[in-house]
């Protein structure tokens, strides 16, 4: 594929679509909707031939599962779609005004960033999501999806371009670049005339890739190596349940717990029941040495390269620790800056937990699997930044727009 004129044009599509109006981006967005739910069946036979290729490839069932597309999910999809319609346009929104001693007025305002191009592996569902709110923002949007969903990934791209076209947009508002041809990333990451923002979604080996490559800012959606501690001040009924849908509930994502930390004190009386649940839902555990000498039965011992691995399966590590301290401390040093918990009644460890845990979502009493732009009620959202700058977090429609100033004057000279 011709890598440097699909980004040429996309470039020159980011110009339109900057000024299109919050009424034309929602009609064209509900028609994307419309189109996804239109062509389902010819979605579904596309998903069903990267589905066999996966099992083929014996990848594994939390991979699939996040592979597979059916008529809910693209329902879904569509109703991502429905939400970005619903949500306030913020290009042209003031962010702040005043008037500067020299008499000019000048005004803060949100612009789109032009560009986006995003590399992103195994949810083909990802394709709809970003195309939606990068179209909302302003931007156009280049997208080069895993080869493992590469036929998804087309036949849902093809289904949103319809809406494009029949709208007379320039051709260029959304790309997806198709060729498995590893060497087209490595173009892609030159293009800083063309493209304004990289935004890789994938495994590690992907995103170290893509930052010592890239000559283009890159705003990094890493692995999330996600942790709840349960302190000596926890319900432990609450505890249990938290625990457990954020392990259970869809192991395969980047919110799902990793590793679980318990307080020293609780431990014994936690640890039986919530392991034993674990076990009968197919978990696998790594345990601490105080782990595997409370658990009932033989349990694999935790390494350190445990405590580094986002599993994105029924694995689980597990380890108690003396203090609160001790867990905040581990957290910082294993964790990815994605998401943590903390289970307490206690109001001071809740603060100091809040306060120390450097990540990107910190949590009291909840489950680190609402780390969702459209469970924080942004709508869809485009992945979930583990940098500080510009964007941290859940990262929607507000976090695709920069700013730029707008000056009034009045025959004002500087002197």
């Amino acid at each position: 594929m011709d890598i440097i004129r699909i980004s040429k044009n996309a470039a020159k599509a980011a110009r339109v679509l900057a000024n299109l109006s919050a009424s034309e981006k929602n009609k064209i967005l509900e028609e994307m909707a419309r189109s996804l739910l239109r062509d389902k069946n010819a979605i579904i036979n596309a998903n069903k031939k990267d589905l066999a290729l996966a099992k083929k490839a014996k990848l594994s069932a939390a991979l699939i599962d996040r592979l597979l597309l059916d008529e809910e999910r693209i329902q879904d999809m569509a109703e991502g779609l429905i939400n970005v319609v619903r949500l306030e346009d913020p290009v042209g929104t003031e962010i702040k005004s005043w008037d500067a001693p020299s008499g000019l007025k000048i005004h803060k305002v949100r612009v789109p960033i032009g560009v986006i191009a995003i590399i992103y592996e195994s949810r083909p569902n990802v394709t709809s999501d970003c195309i939606g709110l990068c179209f909302k923002s302003g931007n156009s949007v280049i997208l080069r999806g895993g080869s493992e969903a590469l036929n998804s990934n087309i036949a849902i791209f093809k289904a949103i371009e319809q809406a494009i076209k029949s709208n007379n947009l320039p051709q260029g508002a959304v790309n997806l670049i198709t060729t498995k041809d590893r060497k087209a990333i490595d173009i892609l990451l030159k293009l800083n005339d063309y493209i304004d923002l990289v935004m890789p979604r994938g495994g590690e080996a992907l995103i170290n890739k893509v930052v010592k490559v890239s000559t283009i800012p890159v705003i990094k959606h890493y692995k999330g190596i996600c942790h709840v501690y349960v302190d000596d001040y926890a319900d432990l009924d609450m505890a249990e349940k938290i625990c457990f849908n954020a392990k259970v509930q869809r192991p395969g994502v980047c919110n799902a717990m990793e590793c679980m930390l318990v307080h020293h004190d609780v431990a014994p009386m936690f640890l039986p029941g919530m392991l034993k649940k674990f076990k009968e839902t197919g978990v696998e555990i790594r345990g601490c040495p105080i782990t595997k000498r409370i658990a009932k039965e033989k349990i694999k011992p935790v390494t350190e390269r445990d405590f580094r691995t986002e599993y994105l399966d029924l694995i689980l590590s597990v380890k108690v620790v003396n203090t609160i301290n001790d867990a905040i401390n581990h957290i910082n040093i294993f964790g990815s800056h994605h998401s943590d918990a903390i289970i307490t009644n206690d109001e001071k460890n809740a603060r100091e937990f809040l306060n120390r845990v450097d990540s990107a979502c910190v949590y009291v009493n909840a489950s680190t699997r609402f780390t969702d732009g459209n469970q924080f009620g942004m709508g869809a959202e485009i992945g979930i930044s583990t940098d500080k700058l510009h964007a941290r977090g859940p990262m929607a429609l507000e976090e695709l727009t920069t700013y730029k100033y707008i000056i009034y004057g009045n025959g004002n000279i500087r002197t």
